[in-house]
């Protein structure tokens, strides 16, 4: 099960574990890190991947636009930073995403408060090995060459508005839940589920519901290409999950029926993070692993 890490990530919320256990809960190895948030990634190599938050030295923040006025958090505006680490915690790869993407290329959305300036939520490996990230706060998803640090493909608004879980595909394309809010090509809030090859940034494949603001999640939600050539869409903020066909055809779904106030959500709420599915022998193999 290769989707590790936390929920939420307002500053004052950073400072996740990240852990494997086998199927009897038992601990085989825990990263802790002050900074980490919201997504973590064991990469291919063995170490793991994680999604970090840090104030933003005072000459680049000053160069942040876009965002509610006046909502930095305490004068300050936070980014995000990838560290990677061992299982035994040994830091052996960092990336800073202020020293490569430009502040007056990519403001904030307008809605947004400015105590974040990109807002990560996703960290993903390609087969070439390349890492790709989702900045939500200015509805970016990138792809990072490791041994350089170079960003090599950046997709962002339009198409993109505040997109989460951009999942790299066996064919090399993207699969990628667009939330939609603060659309800047239609007037509209409404999200959906695209299928984006990099080579070209071109849209090859689309999911919206038929009556456009029937599926619509501001927030979290993510989307999983399944063996069957369906795809598994989470709706996070309506406790949604379903399977559609390539055709677009709802063939299942379940709405959670667990309601809670959980922190950092309004009122109350079924909220999922994400959702997957595995097969039996895909169980089976990680069991004996």
């Amino acid at each position: 099960m290769d989707d590790l890490g936390r929920f939420e990530a307002w500053p004052r919320f950073k400072g996740g574990a990240v852990l494997e256990v086998d199927w009897h809960g038992r601990i085989l190895w825990e990263l802790r890190h002050p900074d980490h948030h919201h997504d973590a990634r064991r990469l291919r190599n063995g170490n793991v991947l994680l999604l970090c938050l840090a104030a933003l030295p005072a000459h680049i923040a000053g160069q942040v636009r876009g965002g509610l006025p006046g909502t930095e958090a305490d004068g300050k505006i936070y980014a995000d930073y990838l560290v990677e680490m061992t299982t035994q915690g040994d830091v052996v790869w960092e990336w800073r995403s202020w020293e490569h993407l430009d502040p007056a290329a990519y403001p904030v959305t307008l809605q947004d408060r400015r105590a974040e300036w990109t807002h990560g939520n996703t960290v993903a490996e390609t087969a070439d090995g390349h890492i790709v990230v989702s900045f939500r706060n200015i509805s970016t998803v990138v792809m990072i060459e490791r041994a350089s640090g170079n960003v090599v493909w950046a997709l962002s608004s339009p198409p993109l508005a505040q997109q989460h879980d951009p999942r790299p595909l066996p064919n090399g394309n993207l699969l990628i839940f667009d939330n939609g809010t603060h659309r800047r090509d239609h007037p509209a809030t409404f999200s959906r589920v695209i299928e984006v090859d990099p080579r070209t940034s071109a849209i090859v494949w689309e999911y919206t519901d038929p009556s456009l603001f029937e599926f619509f999640s501001p927030y979290i939600s993510g989307a999983q290409r399944l063996a069957n050539g369906n795809t598994l869409i989470c709706e996070g903020c309506h406790g949604r999950i379903f399977e559609v066909t390539p055709e677009r055809e709802v063939v299942w779904e379940f709405v959670s029926p667990y309601f809670s106030h959980e922190s950092g959500a309004p009122g109350l709420n079924n909220w999922v993070f994400r959702a997957f599915r595995y097969t039996a022998e895909e169980i089976d193999a990680a069991r004996r692993a």
